[in-house]
């Protein structure tokens, strides 16, 4: 399993950026994707999370109505549109997949290599 994370940039407070992670392999109908980020001297913080199938969704409290996740499953891929960007959004973003629906970083088994956001104010 190989999870490719991209579409971290540099934007301006406010703006928009939508993140992909691409997957190998098949994915089934019970794995879960994830999204995480990590600042600079902070720990992995957990973003938000999909079941592959149906689409179920959770999103952590600090990214909850700005933040979208989604999947095109016949493309294996996996998205999160994030609007309304703030500085503290900065941070380099992880993908990750498992088939535990959870929050915790270390309960995922796959992760993609992170891609970074950059934020200015």
């Amino acid at each position: 399993v190989q999870l490719q994370a991209s579409g971290g940039g540099l934007v301006q407070a406010g703006g928009s950026l939508r993140l992909s992670c691409a997957a190998s392999g098949r994915i089934f109908s019970s794995a879960v994707m994830a999204w995480f980020r990590q600042a600079p001297g902070k720990e992995r913080e957990f973003i938000a999370l999909i079941r592959w199938g149906g689409g179920r969704t959770y999103y952590s409290d600090s990214v909850e109505g700005r933040f979208t996740i989604s999947r095109e499953t016949a493309k294996n891929t996996m998205y999160l549109q994030m609007n309304n960007l703030k500085p503290e959004d900065t941070a380099v973003y992880y993908c990750a997949r498992d088939i535990q629906w959870s929050f915790q970083a270390a309960e995922y088994k796959y992760w993609g290599q992170g891609t970074l956001v950059t934020v200015s104010s």
